[in-house]
Protein backbone atom coordinates (compact mmCIF):
# COMPACT_ATOMS: atom_id res chain seq x y z
CA UNK A 1 0.00 0.00 0.00
CA UNK A 2 1.64 4.10 -0.68
CA UNK A 3 2.61 5.01 1.69
CA UNK A 4 0.60 8.48 3.32
CA UNK A 5 2.41 11.61 2.66
CA UNK A 6 1.90 14.93 4.46
CA UNK A 7 1.22 17.94 2.30
CA UNK A 8 -0.88 21.34 1.36
CA UNK A 9 -3.41 21.08 -1.57
CA UNK A 10 -2.34 20.82 -5.25
CA UNK A 11 1.52 19.76 -3.99
CA UNK A 12 2.91 17.62 -6.68
CA UNK A 13 3.62 14.92 -4.28
CA UNK A 14 2.49 11.14 -4.61
CA UNK A 15 -0.67 10.86 -2.24
CA UNK A 16 -2.29 7.88 -0.52
CA UNK A 17 -5.57 6.10 -0.75
CA UNK A 18 -8.55 8.12 0.74
CA UNK A 19 -8.89 4.78 2.56
CA UNK A 20 -6.21 5.18 4.44
CA UNK A 21 -6.56 8.67 6.03
CA UNK A 22 -9.95 6.84 6.93
CA UNK A 23 -8.47 3.61 8.38
CA UNK A 24 -6.24 6.47 10.07
CA UNK A 25 -9.21 8.58 12.32
CA UNK A 26 -9.26 8.35 15.67
CA UNK A 27 -11.98 10.42 17.50
CA UNK A 28 -10.90 12.26 19.90
CA UNK A 29 -10.52 16.85 20.84
CA UNK A 30 -8.01 16.80 18.27
CA UNK A 31 -8.71 15.00 14.67
CA UNK A 32 -11.04 16.13 12.01
CA UNK A 33 -11.80 13.83 8.48
CA UNK A 34 -13.44 14.98 5.45
CA UNK A 35 -13.50 13.60 2.43
CA UNK A 36 -15.33 15.30 -1.02
CA UNK A 37 -15.28 14.24 -4.22
CA UNK A 38 -12.13 15.95 -5.15
CA UNK A 39 -10.01 15.22 -2.16
CA UNK A 40 -9.60 13.47 1.83
CA UNK A 41 -8.51 15.23 4.53
CA UNK A 42 -7.08 14.08 7.75
CA UNK A 43 -6.02 16.91 10.37
CA UNK A 44 -4.93 16.26 13.51
CA UNK A 45 -3.42 17.92 16.71
CA UNK A 46 -4.23 21.74 17.37
CA UNK A 47 -2.23 24.55 16.67
CA UNK A 48 -4.67 27.26 17.85
CA UNK A 49 -8.09 27.56 17.78
CA UNK A 50 -10.60 30.24 16.29
CA UNK A 51 -11.86 32.27 19.19
CA UNK A 52 -15.27 33.32 19.82
CA UNK A 53 -16.48 36.33 19.61
CA UNK A 54 -18.23 39.16 18.10
CA UNK A 55 -16.28 40.31 14.96
CA UNK A 56 -17.30 38.14 12.15
CA UNK A 57 -15.88 34.77 11.77
CA UNK A 58 -14.27 34.79 8.44
CA UNK A 59 -12.57 38.10 9.82
CA UNK A 60 -11.25 35.72 13.61
CA UNK A 61 -10.48 32.64 10.72
CA UNK A 62 -7.91 34.74 8.77
CA UNK A 63 -6.70 36.44 11.68
CA UNK A 64 -5.31 33.04 12.87
CA UNK A 65 -4.21 31.67 10.06
CA UNK A 66 -2.58 34.76 9.47
CA UNK A 67 -1.04 34.09 13.04
CA UNK A 68 -0.49 30.05 12.26
CA UNK A 69 1.43 31.06 9.17
CA UNK A 70 3.33 33.79 11.25
CA UNK A 71 4.31 30.70 13.57
CA UNK A 72 5.91 28.59 11.17
CA UNK A 73 5.64 24.75 11.93
CA UNK A 74 7.35 21.59 11.76
CA UNK A 75 7.37 21.18 8.10
CA UNK A 76 4.62 20.72 5.21
CA UNK A 77 2.06 18.99 7.69
CA UNK A 78 2.42 21.57 9.90
CA UNK A 79 1.17 23.61 6.92
CA UNK A 80 3.49 26.50 7.66
CA UNK A 81 3.18 27.81 4.15
CA UNK A 82 0.01 27.56 3.75
CA UNK A 83 -1.91 26.58 7.08
CA UNK A 84 -5.78 25.03 6.92
CA UNK A 85 -8.21 25.36 9.39
CA UNK A 86 -11.19 22.92 9.51
CA UNK A 87 -14.06 22.33 11.60
CA UNK A 88 -18.22 23.08 12.21
CA UNK A 89 -20.21 26.45 12.42
CA UNK A 90 -23.46 25.99 13.96
CA UNK A 91 -26.80 26.76 12.73
CA UNK A 92 -26.98 29.69 15.26
CA UNK A 93 -24.39 32.40 14.21
CA UNK A 94 -23.93 33.75 17.73
CA UNK A 95 -23.19 30.57 19.11
CA UNK A 96 -19.25 29.56 19.16
CA UNK A 97 -17.80 27.78 16.13
CA UNK A 98 -15.75 24.66 16.72
CA UNK A 99 -12.94 25.92 13.89
CA UNK A 100 -9.32 24.96 14.77
CA UNK A 101 -6.27 24.59 13.06
CA UNK A 102 -4.59 21.57 13.16
CA UNK A 103 -0.93 20.90 13.84
CA UNK A 104 -0.89 18.40 11.05
CA UNK A 105 -2.86 17.88 7.81
CA UNK A 106 -2.67 15.21 5.46
CA UNK A 107 -3.80 15.00 1.93
CA UNK A 108 -4.55 12.67 -0.55
CA UNK A 109 -7.45 11.89 -3.21
CA UNK A 110 -11.08 11.18 -3.34
CA UNK A 111 -12.47 8.14 -1.69
CA UNK A 112 -14.65 7.22 -4.66
CA UNK A 113 -11.19 6.80 -6.80
CA UNK A 114 -9.91 4.36 -4.16
CA UNK A 115 -10.05 0.75 -5.20
CA UNK A 116 -9.93 -0.19 -1.20
CA UNK A 117 -13.56 1.40 -0.71
CA UNK A 118 -14.55 -1.56 -2.39
CA UNK A 119 -14.19 -3.63 0.51
CA UNK A 120 -17.06 -3.88 2.87
CA UNK A 121 -16.77 -2.10 6.29
CA UNK A 122 -17.07 -3.85 9.11
CA UNK A 123 -21.02 -4.82 9.93
CA UNK A 124 -22.19 -2.71 13.41
CA UNK A 125 -22.07 -4.74 16.49
CA UNK A 126 -25.37 -5.42 17.82
CA UNK A 127 -26.13 -2.87 20.12
CA UNK A 128 -29.57 -2.79 22.26
CA UNK A 129 -30.26 0.64 21.31
CA UNK A 130 -33.29 2.89 23.14
CA UNK A 131 -34.93 5.21 20.56
CA UNK A 132 -36.95 8.39 21.59
CA UNK A 133 -37.57 10.95 18.67
CA UNK A 134 -37.57 14.53 19.41
CA UNK A 135 -40.41 15.83 19.07
CA UNK A 136 -42.72 12.77 18.66
CA UNK A 137 -44.23 12.03 15.34
CA UNK A 138 -47.54 13.12 15.91
CA UNK A 139 -45.74 16.34 17.59
CA UNK A 140 -43.66 17.06 14.30
CA UNK A 141 -46.75 16.99 12.12
CA UNK A 142 -48.12 19.61 14.42
CA UNK A 143 -45.78 21.94 13.76
CA UNK A 144 -45.87 21.35 10.34
CA UNK A 145 -49.54 22.02 10.03
CA UNK A 146 -49.33 24.92 12.27
CA UNK A 147 -46.07 26.56 10.04
CA UNK A 148 -48.67 25.46 6.98
CA UNK A 149 -51.14 27.74 8.99
CA UNK A 150 -48.90 30.38 9.64
CA UNK A 151 -47.74 30.72 5.88
CA UNK A 152 -51.54 30.52 4.78
CA UNK A 153 -51.89 33.39 7.31
CA UNK A 154 -48.95 35.50 5.41
CA UNK A 155 -45.58 36.74 6.70
CA UNK A 156 -43.89 33.24 6.16
CA UNK A 157 -42.82 31.56 3.41
CA UNK A 158 -40.80 28.42 4.03
CA UNK A 159 -39.92 26.70 7.43
CA UNK A 160 -37.54 23.92 7.76
CA UNK A 161 -38.34 22.19 10.70
CA UNK A 162 -36.42 19.05 12.02
CA UNK A 163 -36.37 16.44 14.73
CA UNK A 164 -34.08 14.23 16.36
CA UNK A 165 -33.49 10.99 17.45
CA UNK A 166 -31.59 10.08 20.32
CA UNK A 167 -30.38 6.55 20.63
CA UNK A 168 -29.01 5.51 24.23
CA UNK A 169 -26.70 2.56 24.72
CA UNK A 170 -24.15 1.05 27.34
CA UNK A 171 -20.89 3.35 27.53
CA UNK A 172 -18.75 2.62 24.79
CA UNK A 173 -21.68 1.40 22.48
CA UNK A 174 -20.91 3.85 19.86
CA UNK A 175 -17.95 3.27 17.68
CA UNK A 176 -17.44 6.67 15.68
CA UNK A 177 -14.96 5.40 13.53
CA UNK A 178 -16.84 2.24 12.07
CA UNK A 179 -19.87 4.35 11.53
CA UNK A 180 -17.82 6.59 9.81
CA UNK A 181 -16.16 3.46 7.14
CA UNK A 182 -20.22 2.46 6.78
CA UNK A 183 -20.93 6.51 6.04
CA UNK A 184 -18.05 6.31 2.99
CA UNK A 185 -19.04 3.61 1.75
CA UNK A 186 -22.81 3.94 1.46
CA UNK A 187 -22.33 7.59 -0.18
CA UNK A 188 -19.09 7.69 -1.81
CA UNK A 189 -20.27 10.53 -4.53
CA UNK A 190 -21.25 13.03 -1.28
CA UNK A 191 -19.44 14.48 1.49
CA UNK A 192 -18.17 12.06 4.66
CA UNK A 193 -17.13 14.36 7.61
CA UNK A 194 -16.02 13.40 11.60
CA UNK A 195 -15.01 16.30 14.10
CA UNK A 196 -15.03 17.48 17.24
CA UNK A 197 -18.18 19.05 18.62
CA UNK A 198 -17.45 20.08 21.85
CA UNK A 199 -17.54 18.72 25.36
CA UNK A 200 -16.25 15.18 23.99
CA UNK A 201 -18.88 14.60 21.72
CA UNK A 202 -18.13 14.12 17.93
CA UNK A 203 -20.17 15.41 15.12
CA UNK A 204 -20.55 12.67 12.08
CA UNK A 205 -22.40 12.76 9.06
CA UNK A 206 -22.21 12.13 5.52
CA UNK A 207 -24.21 15.10 3.70
CA UNK A 208 -24.99 15.61 -0.06
CA UNK A 209 -24.87 19.10 0.15
CA UNK A 210 -21.98 21.29 -0.95
CA UNK A 211 -22.61 24.91 0.21
CA UNK A 212 -19.74 26.30 -1.02
CA UNK A 213 -16.21 25.95 -2.39
CA UNK A 214 -13.21 27.73 -3.86
CA UNK A 215 -10.19 26.73 -6.03
CA UNK A 216 -8.55 29.72 -7.47
CA UNK A 217 -10.81 31.54 -9.92
CA UNK A 218 -13.50 28.95 -9.57
CA UNK A 219 -16.17 29.20 -7.28
CA UNK A 220 -18.71 26.83 -6.70
CA UNK A 221 -22.72 26.19 -5.08
CA UNK A 222 -24.61 23.40 -5.36
CA UNK A 223 -28.04 24.03 -3.39
CA UNK A 224 -30.26 20.81 -3.05
CA UNK A 225 -34.03 21.58 -2.05
CA UNK A 226 -36.89 19.11 -2.98
CA UNK A 227 -36.40 15.77 -2.02
CA UNK A 228 -38.21 12.02 -2.77
CA UNK A 229 -36.97 8.98 -1.04
CA UNK A 230 -35.60 6.66 -2.85
CA UNK A 231 -37.18 3.27 -4.02
CA UNK A 232 -35.71 -0.51 -3.67
CA UNK A 233 -38.06 -1.42 -6.55
CA UNK A 234 -36.14 -0.08 -9.58
CA UNK A 235 -39.38 1.24 -11.63
CA UNK A 236 -40.94 3.08 -8.59
CA UNK A 237 -37.52 4.47 -8.02
CA UNK A 238 -37.72 6.13 -11.34
CA UNK A 239 -41.48 7.21 -11.23
CA UNK A 240 -40.11 8.82 -7.74
CA UNK A 241 -37.64 10.65 -9.77
CA UNK A 242 -39.91 11.33 -12.33
CA UNK A 243 -42.36 12.68 -10.64
CA UNK A 244 -40.10 14.99 -8.33
CA UNK A 245 -38.90 16.75 -11.65
CA UNK A 246 -42.24 17.67 -12.50
CA UNK A 247 -43.18 18.28 -8.77
CA UNK A 248 -44.95 22.10 -8.74
CA UNK A 249 -44.44 22.18 -4.97
CA UNK A 250 -40.50 20.97 -4.89
CA UNK A 251 -39.67 22.86 -8.12
CA UNK A 252 -40.93 26.27 -6.16
CA UNK A 253 -39.18 25.02 -3.24
CA UNK A 254 -35.83 24.92 -4.96
CA UNK A 255 -36.38 27.91 -7.14
CA UNK A 256 -36.76 29.76 -3.78
CA UNK A 257 -33.30 28.91 -2.59
CA UNK A 258 -31.40 28.85 -5.80
CA UNK A 259 -32.64 32.81 -5.69
CA UNK A 260 -31.45 33.41 -2.47
CA UNK A 261 -27.84 31.48 -3.21
CA UNK A 262 -27.90 34.01 -6.49
CA UNK A 263 -28.51 37.00 -4.74
CA UNK A 264 -26.07 35.87 -1.95
CA UNK A 265 -22.86 35.33 -4.23
CA UNK A 266 -24.02 38.65 -6.28
CA UNK A 267 -21.81 41.12 -4.45
CA UNK A 268 -18.86 38.87 -4.07
CA UNK A 269 -18.52 36.82 -6.94
CA UNK A 270 -18.56 38.38 -10.85
CA UNK A 271 -19.74 35.75 -14.16
CA UNK A 272 -22.01 33.68 -11.99
CA UNK A 273 -24.03 31.17 -14.13
CA UNK A 274 -27.34 30.10 -12.95
CA UNK A 275 -28.70 26.84 -14.56
CA UNK A 276 -32.64 27.60 -15.62
CA UNK A 277 -33.96 24.26 -14.51
CA UNK A 278 -32.61 21.83 -11.50
CA UNK A 279 -30.97 18.17 -12.06
CA UNK A 280 -31.77 15.19 -9.70
CA UNK A 281 -28.82 13.88 -7.80
CA UNK A 282 -29.10 11.02 -5.64
CA UNK A 283 -28.06 9.49 -2.15
CA UNK A 284 -28.65 6.00 -1.25
CA UNK A 285 -31.52 7.04 0.29
CA UNK A 286 -33.08 9.98 -1.21
CA UNK A 287 -33.52 11.87 -4.59
CA UNK A 288 -33.08 16.00 -4.69
CA UNK A 289 -33.38 18.73 -6.89
CA UNK A 290 -29.82 20.25 -7.31
CA UNK A 291 -28.65 23.22 -9.32
CA UNK A 292 -24.94 23.64 -9.61
CA UNK A 293 -24.10 27.41 -9.80
CA UNK A 294 -20.21 28.48 -11.07
CA UNK A 295 -18.94 31.68 -10.97
CA UNK A 296 -15.43 33.98 -9.86
CA UNK A 297 -14.82 35.51 -6.73
CA UNK A 298 -14.88 39.19 -7.16
CA UNK A 299 -11.23 39.51 -5.65
CA UNK A 300 -8.48 38.05 -4.20
CA UNK A 301 -9.38 38.32 -0.66
CA UNK A 302 -12.70 36.66 -1.29
CA UNK A 303 -12.65 33.73 0.73
CA UNK A 304 -14.44 30.34 0.51
CA UNK A 305 -15.58 30.90 4.44
CA UNK A 306 -16.68 34.98 3.18
CA UNK A 307 -18.72 33.18 0.53
CA UNK A 308 -19.90 30.34 2.90
CA UNK A 309 -20.99 32.90 5.62
CA UNK A 310 -22.64 35.11 3.50
CA UNK A 311 -25.39 32.05 2.57
CA UNK A 312 -25.49 30.52 5.42
CA UNK A 313 -28.28 29.75 5.95
CA UNK A 314 -29.83 29.16 2.83
CA UNK A 315 -33.43 28.83 3.01
CA UNK A 316 -32.98 25.12 2.29
CA UNK A 317 -31.70 25.15 6.15
CA UNK A 318 -33.84 27.50 7.49
CA UNK A 319 -36.87 29.35 5.80
CA UNK A 320 -37.70 32.37 3.74
CA UNK A 321 -37.66 34.95 5.00
CA UNK A 322 -34.89 33.81 6.79
CA UNK A 323 -35.90 36.02 10.12
CA UNK A 324 -39.33 35.21 10.45
CA UNK A 325 -37.94 31.84 9.61
CA UNK A 326 -35.44 31.38 12.12
CA UNK A 327 -38.21 32.85 14.91
CA UNK A 328 -40.64 30.06 14.19
CA UNK A 329 -38.27 27.41 14.14
CA UNK A 330 -37.44 28.63 17.67
CA UNK A 331 -40.60 28.62 19.07
CA UNK A 332 -41.60 24.48 17.49
CA UNK A 333 -38.64 22.84 17.82
CA UNK A 334 -37.97 21.20 21.14
CA UNK A 335 -34.44 21.39 20.97
CA UNK A 336 -31.03 23.60 19.96
CA UNK A 337 -29.37 22.38 16.69
CA UNK A 338 -26.02 22.99 17.42
CA UNK A 339 -23.84 22.46 14.59
CA UNK A 340 -27.07 20.82 12.59
CA UNK A 341 -27.79 22.90 9.62
CA UNK A 342 -24.36 24.34 9.91
CA UNK A 343 -21.69 24.14 7.92
CA UNK A 344 -18.45 21.82 8.30
CA UNK A 345 -15.38 21.41 6.14
CA UNK A 346 -12.10 23.11 5.96
CA UNK A 347 -10.26 26.46 4.29
CA UNK A 348 -6.92 28.01 3.89
CA UNK A 349 -4.95 30.90 4.07
CA UNK A 350 -5.10 31.26 -0.02
CA UNK A 351 -8.40 31.56 0.46
CA UNK A 352 -9.00 28.09 -0.96
CA UNK A 353 -11.65 25.68 0.64
CA UNK A 354 -14.79 23.46 0.84
CA UNK A 355 -18.03 24.20 3.17
CA UNK A 356 -21.07 21.60 2.90
CA UNK A 357 -24.19 22.41 4.90
CA UNK A 358 -24.28 19.86 7.93
CA UNK A 359 -26.95 17.15 7.28
CA UNK A 360 -27.24 13.88 7.52
CA UNK A 361 -25.69 13.63 10.56
CA UNK A 362 -25.69 13.12 14.17
CA UNK A 363 -23.15 14.03 17.54
CA UNK A 364 -21.81 11.28 19.06
CA UNK A 365 -20.54 10.30 22.60
CA UNK A 366 -19.46 7.12 24.38
CA UNK A 367 -22.78 5.62 24.68
CA UNK A 368 -25.14 7.78 22.74
CA UNK A 369 -26.23 9.22 18.95
CA UNK A 370 -28.57 12.24 18.37
CA UNK A 371 -29.29 12.37 14.83
CA UNK A 372 -31.07 15.12 13.09
CA UNK A 373 -33.37 15.00 9.94
CA UNK A 374 -35.19 18.08 8.51
CA UNK A 375 -38.10 18.74 5.83
CA UNK A 376 -38.79 22.02 4.11
CA UNK A 377 -42.04 23.43 5.01
CA UNK A 378 -44.15 25.54 2.50
CA UNK A 379 -47.63 26.10 2.17
CA UNK A 380 -48.63 23.20 0.15
CA UNK A 381 -46.73 20.46 2.32
CA UNK A 382 -48.85 17.25 3.80
CA UNK A 383 -47.86 16.72 7.42
CA UNK A 384 -47.92 13.31 7.06
CA UNK A 385 -45.23 13.70 3.93
CA UNK A 386 -43.00 15.70 5.70
CA UNK A 387 -42.71 13.39 8.39
CA UNK A 388 -42.25 10.41 5.76
CA UNK A 389 -39.52 12.99 4.68
CA UNK A 390 -37.42 12.87 7.74
CA UNK A 391 -37.89 8.99 8.32
CA UNK A 392 -36.42 8.49 5.23
CA UNK A 393 -33.34 10.88 5.73
CA UNK A 394 -32.81 9.62 8.87
CA UNK A 395 -31.85 6.02 7.06
CA UNK A 396 -28.39 6.55 6.04
CA UNK A 397 -27.60 6.90 9.64
CA UNK A 398 -29.88 4.14 10.98
CA UNK A 399 -27.77 1.79 8.64
CA UNK A 400 -24.64 3.02 9.96
CA UNK A 401 -25.24 2.23 13.25
CA UNK A 402 -27.28 -1.17 12.52
CA UNK A 403 -30.70 0.56 14.01
CA UNK A 404 -32.46 0.14 10.96
CA UNK A 405 -36.20 -0.83 11.85
CA UNK A 406 -36.21 1.17 15.02
CA UNK A 407 -39.67 2.63 15.62
CA UNK A 408 -39.28 6.41 14.63
CA UNK A 409 -41.75 6.39 11.44
CA UNK A 410 -45.21 6.52 13.60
Amino acid sequence: MTTAHEAAPGRCVPQPGGTTLLADYRPGGSASFFAGPRRTLLAEGVRARVPHGSAPLAGRVAETLRAARGSGGSGEGAGAANPVVVGAVPFDHHAPAQLFVPSRVRWAGPLREDPLLAFPAPEPAPVAWRVRPVPAPGEYEAAVAAAVARMQAGGLGKAVLARTLELTAEPGSVDVPGMLHRLARRDPHGYTFATPAGEGRTLIGASPELLVSRRGGLVTANPLAGSAPRSADLAEDVRRAAALLESPKDLHEHAVVVDAVREALAPLCRNLHVPERPTLVRTAAMWHLSTTVTGEPAGPSVTALDLATALHPTPAVCGTPTDAARAFIRQVEPFDRGLYTGVVGWGDASGDGEWVVTIRCAEADAGSLRLFAGAGVVAGSRPEAELAETSAKFETFLHAVGADGTGHRA
